[in-house]
């Protein structure tokens, strides 16, 4: 049995997605997207913004081109996502058309915007479904972003279809008219305004208890990459968020880097999973503390982390979180 199989059961295995999305709507600003991740690997995903990023008029040469992009050997992993035009939008349906199916085989994601509640993303999802229906069907994320898919955050994270929830703090708080002030949108008002706390807790739990990831907000201080990495840290610190957008090419590496396990935890990781292998997957004593499988799956996701990231693990480890292994974490 895999070690994974054993930890986690087989009906809820951990979401494991890169630690960043990195958000882009230009076609220049996709090209050098896609360049840098040939570069870097696939340690970050892109995902190309039909929505807020595409002029007035270009909607359907952009998507066009997305496609395209998908499609090219620039999209050299296949961690390529799409951010589609929301459900109020006449768009929305014709983005679906021209990326699907013809990009099912490679495309990440997709992502769909201010979601009103469930019955937006199930809509989303069949039409998704029924388009792919004789292929892959690729997983849907969901912007929680309004009061009525806060509301149901619990049963759209439940969805089978939906992967990830991701935060939009500037549109929810615009939602609430004026009533948030605009401090919130940025640090450190965006961790502590109690309306704004409330629904990134909501959202992260929610997601969790479902096995999905949790994806935060933007950090809007594009020319301060050490304030995209205090605001990564407190994200995935004290949220418990496991990956964050960045809309500068200068936020990646700061992003990344908060949500990378320290030296140390990966150490201490690789030693007790190393000895409760040895035993058998029973309990062990390290450094006279007690764990057993409880805290093996916690040590289990700090490797994940680790690897998804680019941090290299010892061989014997490593084989564990192989794509070739098909009993593997995710």
């Amino acid at each position: 049995m895999h070690p994974a199989e054993l930890l986690f059961g087989v009906t809820r295995r951990p979401a494991l997605l890169p630690a960043v999305v990195h958000y882009c709507g230009q076609p220049r600003f996709m090209t050098k997207a896609l360049a840098l991740q040939a570069e870097k690997g696939p340690c970050f995903d892109v995902a190309l913004d039909l929505e807020d990023g595409a002029p007035a008029g270009e909607e359907e040469s952009l998507a066009q081109i997305a496609r395209n992009l998908i499609l090219s050997e620039a999209n050299r992993f296949g961690r390529v996502g799409v951010r589609i035009h929301d459900r109020t939008h006449p768009r929305w349906l014709r983005d679906l058309e021209v990326l699907l199916p013809a990009t099912a085989e490679r495309i990440a994601f997709v992502t769909l915007p201010k979601a009103r509640g469930l019955a937006d993303v199930e809509v989303v999802a069949e039409v998704i479904a029924r388009r792919c229906s004789a292929t892959r069907v690729p997983p849907l994320h969901v912007l929680i972003e309004t009061h009525g898919a806060l509301a149901e955050v619990a049963a759209i994270a439940a969805h089978p279809l939906v992967e990830c929830l991701d935060f939009g703090l500037m549109d929810f708080v615009s939602e609430h008219l004026g009533a948030i002030p605009a401090s919130a949108m940025r640090s450190p008002g965006q961790f502590e305004h109690p309306l704004v706390y409330r629904a990134k807790t909501a959202i992260s739990a929610a997601a969790h208890a479902a096995g999905k990831g949790a994806a935060h907000n933007v950090c809007v201080a594009i020319d301060d990459p050490n304030q995209a990495y205090q605001d990564a840290q407190r994200a995935c610190g004290e949220f418990g968020f496991t990956r964050m957008w960045s809309i500068h090419p200068t936020q990646i590496d700061p992003i990344l880097a908060a949500f990378t396990p320290p030296p140390e935890a990966i150490r201490d990781a690789e030693r007790i999973l190393i000895a409760a292998q040895a035993a058998q997957w029973g309990p062990i004593r390290d450094q006279g503390q007690l764990h057993d499988r409880a805290s093996y799956r916690y040590y289990w996701m700090v490797l994940a982390r680790a690897q998804i990231a680019g941090v290299p693990l010892p061989p014997a480890l490593a084989e564990w979180f192989s794509p070739s292994s098909t009993n593997g974490a995710q």
